[in-house]
């Protein structure tokens, strides 16, 4: 299936070997690149993005985002986003590929740094205090010393503990102030009933069978969902159901009727009474709308 929508893979120009990258905003936007980034485009790779000064707006998903200093965002690789033509800000962009996390974080380190991007779970904008500003402004600037003045056979080390501390950083931010999620009972359980929808949603959209998946009881599936986010099985399916069907109507040029087919629907009407229900509109307003 052809994809309308530019697709980014990461391209380290100046350490092509290096599945990492940082860039400051204001350089990023005057490049000459093969792609508007004010256009929607889809990445490839993940972005922590912090504005150090100025204010703008950004679009992930359909949503659009705000900032002014001290704003940080959270993009994870196959969304959609654009930077938009009302940026007067600068700020810096971390960028890295999962290979990256894969090759030097451990285990645990991984599945908190993905977690750290799940839009489920949480928003990908935080808005910090003037210390968490300062904090992880302060380990930006350290990975910016080694990665462009020092660079030899130790920077990747502190390149890799500065970018771990930044996320745990997120983490526990994102988390103070709600739920502690790594601690609750469910969250692996979750984590996996996530990543099936994600992997089997064209197959089946049925609660009963992701619980049959997962070797467990439709009612204890429905506990692990309302336990971590407050929300039935059906209703976690749906949204990622709907987010699928929205970057098909975006990112494409296919009709109605073939994205209903790639979804996994049997009949094109039975794909618009779906949208409709969920998003109050038509696939074709929604496309037509953005």
């Amino acid at each position: 299936m052809k994809e309308d929508i530019k697709k980014i893979k990461f391209n380290n120009v100046q350490k092509p070997n290096f599945q990492f990258d940082l860039v400051e905003l204001n350089e990023l936007l005057t490049r000459d690149l093969d792609h508007d980034l004010t256009q929607i485009h889809r990445v490839e790779f993940y972005h922590i993005f912090l504005i150090t000064e100025g204010t703008g707006s950004h679009t992930i998903d359909f949503s659009e985002y705000s900032y002014q200093k001290a704003t940080l965002l959270t993009l994870k690789k196959g969304q959609l986003h654009c930077f938009n033509s009302n940026t007067k800000a600068n700020g810096y962009l971390l960028l890295f590929t999962e290979n990256f996390l894969l090759s030097h974080f451990n285990k645990i380190e991984v599945s908190k740094s993905i977690q750290l991007f799940n839009n489920l779970l949480s928003m990908p904008k935080i808005v910090l205090d003037h210390k968490d500003f300062n904090d992880i402004l302060s380990l930006i600037e350290r990975i910016k010393s080694e990665y462009f003045d020092t660079y030899d056979e130790f920077s990747v080390g502190i390149i890799r503990s500065a970018l771990h501390m930044i996320i745990t950083k997120l983490f526990r931010i994102k988390t103070r102030d709600n739920q502690k999620l790594l601690q609750r009972k469910y969250f692996n359980e979750f984590i996996e009933f996530q990543k099936l929808v994600e992997e089997n949603y064209t197959k089946t959209k049925k609660v009963i069978d992701y619980a049959n998946m997962m070797n467990c009881s439709t009612k204890t599936l429905n506990n692990i969902c309302h336990n971590i986010i407050g929300k039935s099985a059906k209703v976690v399916i749906d949204e990622l159901i709907i987010t699928q069907i929205k970057r098909f109507l975006i990112s494409t040029s296919l009709s109605v009727k073939e994205i209903a087919y790639n979804v996994g629907f049997d009949e094109p009407s039975n794909l618009y009474k779906y949208f409709k229900k969920y998003t109050y509109m038509s696939p074709e307003s929604f496309r037509k709308n953005n």
